[in-house]
């Protein structure tokens, strides 16, 4: 599966927010090239929320046990929650930078990520499963959020 092909998939969930910074964007360097998606109707990003997916393109100063610095690699994490990752990839040990392979995430693993370098056949259907359950728990704590958001009093001047 090309990178070009997921994006388009992603891009079709209802409410997605892709931040992809480029060069010259507000984002930092390290961050240009790679993609972060978020559920956000409003197009504005969720406050206190991290990204329910990313694709990375490079290795990052902290996480570089996949290899990504080698033209045409990159990794596509998702968060599944803790109990999904434990059923997915087990506990042995794992070799990071293993193609189209679901792994746990080499930094954000005990938070209930998986990565998979250059998803392909064997992870293609999986993956995009993945990703919509993402979205979805990403959307369900979204409708948590505003109907617990506190609402602010009119009073008894009707808020004027």
């Amino acid at each position: 599966m090309i990178m070009d092909q997921l994006l388009e998939t992603i891009r079709t969930f209802d409410g997605v927010l892709e931040l992809a910074p480029t060069e010259g964007s507000a984002f930092p360097p390290i961050a240009w090239g790679d993609h972060f998606f978020y559920y956000a109707p409003d197009g504005q990003v969720p406050e206190r929320e991290q990204p329910y997916a990313t694709i990375v393109t490079k290795n990052y100063p902290d996480d570089a046990l996949s290899d990504l610095d080698h033209p045409d690699r990159w990794r596509l994490n998702i968060h599944v929650g803790r109990s999904t990752l434990r059923e997915l990839t087990g506990e042995d040990s794992v070799d990071f930078a293993a193609v189209d392979t679901v792994l746990p995430h080499p930094v954000y693993r005990a938070q209930g990520w998986v990565s998979i370098v250059n998803p392909g056949a064997a992870t293609r259907t999986l993956a995009v499963r993945l990703l919509r359950e993402a979205h979805d728990a990403a959307h369900q704590r979204a409708a948590r959020r505003d109907t617990t958001a506190p609402r602010k009093s009119m009073g008894t001047d009707g808020g004027l």
